[in-house]
């Protein structure tokens, strides 16, 4: 088949190519004139449909199925189950490193939560694999679903997210709550979340004996295909991984799921390919999700405001059988100022699909709850919520000492603050309305996210007819990745980006890292820019011993790559083509390559993270309850900017699932059952156009030597990590309750006020 989805070119000459300009992306006119190839666009001859029958109760075993009545359904080739199921050459209960979980594909009887997959029906058509399942009719010996706080088994924990500490201390905690004059505590509630990207999970799966192809959403190709060929006892490298576009991800497409693995024993088990994707509903279930959480926040402040004790607790759902921990209370950690701070989780077990990676995992709920731990500290004190995290301020990074990579939160403080008004902020709550009477008020909140940084590898070919093709395994969810990297490349390739081809999203071509934590671009950007590098010094190589040219000798001066020319380094007026070169030296081309890592003497010495600060107005109408998020500006430092309309892009997004957190989104559940009742996206409410408000991004400028040669960091994660206090904080400037739980409700507020 194939790979045109997985090539993009510039159409028409445009102005600069060097990382900074805001081009728009490659890969939108193909979106938009719905010619962008998605998983379950393909369809190879022969193909079959697979549909996943799943349970509806959350804990059991599944007792019966008519098999048989399903089976002589038109249309129906055949019915996957426990009894039947082709075996694998890897253990499905056993996680597989780095982020393996243990998945259900049909070993056994077993009900573990609701829309985990019991059987698999495969059909001629979509509509027979349909009607197929349905055709099943399940019976259970249904056992009471664990749902709830009171019912659910609580344990100890020994890490958290993928392998940090469960507990993390310094300092000592209760010197530095006696120290204090001050000591504020309470306890704070996120909901469960799920990923709702606008593609769901699915995947087309082709065998040509023992060589697999899969097209398929995915944002960790490499990985993927060492743990498909694990599963499926083939070599990595027999596994062809196509993902060309993705149409969201938000950490869930880095992960196996079982109904994903069933789908590829079901093309092996009938030698033709099958197609299965999940339908909305069962998204909600097996794929991951965030977690809910209680967490308690305790915080200690002596005479002028300044933190002695910061204790954040986190108790974290997660399912019966696995592990995952959102790691929230680490959003204390890395931020402000106190002598003595623990953070520690404990774990909650539940009848539901395990958790996993979700935009900000930790980050989000942690931040959610210290941020409005920090605004009742600042109450406590008598003190402007921003002049309390000014005199908080963390010069270097609390526990471990270690200076952070830029300085730039005080800036993002004060030009957001600036841009905001914020000095214009009464300090006691109820104090604004507006012309209607509304109730208006005014929070802010912290934003941080890490920078992560993964190995990852590209290739760099420049041709005789001064064009370049740039290759890595790269995901683009959305982000622009295909856009931001290209720019990199013709940057270091020195070349328009019309000049640059640009191939991605396909799994046999170098290793593009993972797209996730929001360090893509900084990874395989890094790869790029090193084998651009490579490749120029590969020309310059030919050029410099070739005494025809005008570059001969200047070997030791060394030479400098623009405008498709390389240049003596000591005399720019002499240069020549990358064409000329080429041509002369009788080649068709020449190949840079590169793998890129950050060096761990970096993260050892510096705290490498982006910063940010996230102001809100919140309008309340004082005799309904109802609120509306009416504005919100953010500033943010996140090193280099390779591309600011798409960096801009990504700052909203993450502003606007702030909105979702705070003002939406929640998984509500049956706890006779354990079903999720509104697992639709009529139901689930997140946020529409007439929700958003007038959102303002302001770059901070931040030149970063540490973090990478590129100076690039992340920003796809941070917007959420400010927002949702700083939106729950305006809440209680405009009414003065405060609200704890998420999301906020009408009801919260039209609720008597606490004693």
């Amino acid at each position: 088949m194939p790979h045109e989805s997985a090539t993009l070119s510039v159409p028409h000459r445009r102005h600069g190519s060097n990382a900074g300009q805001p081009l728009t992306r490659r890969d939108g006119r193909l979106k938009v004139t719905g010619r962008a190839t998605f998983a379950a666009d393909n369809h190879p001859e022969g193909m079959l449909y697979a549909v996943s029958a799943v349970s509806t109760i959350a804990r059991g075993r599944v007792t019966h199925l008519d098999i048989e009545v399903a089976k002589g359904h038109p249309g129906v080739v055949e019915i996957m189950t426990p009894a039947n199921r082709p075996p694998l050459s890897h253990d499905p209960d056993v996680k597989m490193a780095p982020f393996g979980f243990r998945v259900e594909v049909l070993q056994d009887d077993t009900v573990r939560y609701v829309n985990q997959p019991i059987a698999l029906v495969i059909a001629e058509t979509l509509e027979a694999a349909t009607e197929g399942a349905l055709l099943l009719n399940p019976r259970y010996a249904v056992e009471e679903a664990r749902t709830t706080l009171e019912n659910g088994q609580h344990y100890e924990l020994s890490a958290v997210g993928i392998g940090s500490p469960a507990r993390t201390a310094h300092g000592d905690l209760d010197a530095g709550f006696q120290a204090a004059s001050i000591v504020t505590e309470a306890e704070y509630v996120t909901p469960p979340q799920y990923h709702n990207a606008m593609e769901p999970h699915a995947v087309v799966a082709q065998w040509d004996g023992d060589h697999l192809t899969l097209d398929m959403p995915n944002q960790a190709m490499a990985l993927s295909c060492i743990s498909y060929g694990a599963y499926f006892g083939i070599p990595a490298e027999n596994v062809l991984i196509r993902s060309p576009f993705l149409g969201g991800g938000f950490g869930s497409k880095a992960i196996l799921n079982g109904p994903q693995l069933l789908g590829i024993l079901a093309a092996r088990m009938l030698k033709r390919p099958v197609k299965l994707v999940l339908t909305r509903a069962q998204m909600y279930g097996p794929v991951g999700h965030r977690g809910k959480t209680w967490q308690t926040l305790r915080l200690g402040m002596d005479g002028e405001g300044h933190l002695t004790a910061l204790h954040h607790h986190a108790l974290c759902a997660t399912s019966s059988f696995d592990d995952f921990i959102e790691p929230a209370a680490n959003a204390s950690l890395p931020l402000y100022a106190s002598p003595a701070i623990l953070a520690e989780h404990t774990g909650l077990r539940l009848d539901i699909g395990t958790p996993g990676p979700m935009r900000a995992p930790g980050e989000a709920s942690g931040s959610a709850a210290l941020e409005i731990a920090m605004d009742e500290a600042a109450e406590a004190c008598g003190m402007d919520p921003l002049d309390f995290r000014l005199a908080n301020y963390a010069e270097t990074e609390p526990g471990s000492g270690k200076p952070f990579s830029s300085k730039a939160l005080r800036e993002c403080y004060a030009e957001g603050a600036k841009r905001f008004g914020w000095s214009g902020r009464p300090l006691r709550p109820r104090q604004m309305r507006d012309e209607n009477g509304l109730l208006v008020g005014w929070g802010m909140g912290t934003a941080v996210f890490h920078c992560p940084h993964f190995p990852a590898e590209a290739r760099a070919t420049l041709r005789d007819d001064g064009t370049a093709l740039v290759e890595t395994s790269g995901a683009d969810m959305g982000q622009g990745a295909w856009t931001a990297l290209a720019q990199i490349a013709a940057e270091t390739l020195g070349l328009d980006p019309d000049q640059v081809e640009f191939h991605s999203g396909v799994s046999s071509l170098p290793d593009g890292g993972i797209a996730g934590g929001s360090g893509h671009t900084a990874s395989a950007g890094l790869a790029l820019n090193n084998a651009g590098e490579d490749a120029i010094a590969r020309l310059a190589e030919l050029a410099t011993a070739d005494p025809q040219s005008p570059l001969f000798g200047a070997g030791n001066i060394g030479v400098v790559a623009r405008g498709g020319r390389l240049h003596r380094r000591d005399d720019e007026g002499q240069g020549e083509s990358y064409a000329d070169i080429l041509r002369r030296a009788g080649r068709a081309e020449v190949v840079g390559t590169a793998r890129a890592m950050r060096d761990p003497a970096v993260g050892s010495a510096h705290a490498l993270y982006s910063h940010g600060a996230v102001f809100a107005e919140v309008k309340v109408d004082p005799d309904l309850g109802q609120v509306r998020a009416t504005r919100l500006v953010g500033a943010f430092a996140a090193g280099r900017i390779i591309n600011p309309r798409l960096v801009r892009s990504q700052y909203f997004g993450g502003m606007i699932w702030g909105i979702s957190f705070a003002l939406h989104e929640e998984a509500i559940t049956d706890h006779r059952t354990g079903r999720i009742m509104n697992a639709d996206l009529a139901e689930y409410h997140v946020p529409v156009n007439a929700d958003v408000p007038a959102l303002d991004a302001i770059l901070i400028p931040e030149d970063d030597p540490y973090i990478n040669p590129l100076g690039v960091k992340g920003v796809g994660e941070i917007g959420i990590t400010g927002t949702v206090g700083a939106i729950a904080n305006a809440i209680w400037h405009a009414t003065g309750k405060r609200v704890r739980r998420f999301p906020i409700r009408i009801e919260d507020l039209l609720a008597p006020a606490e004693e």
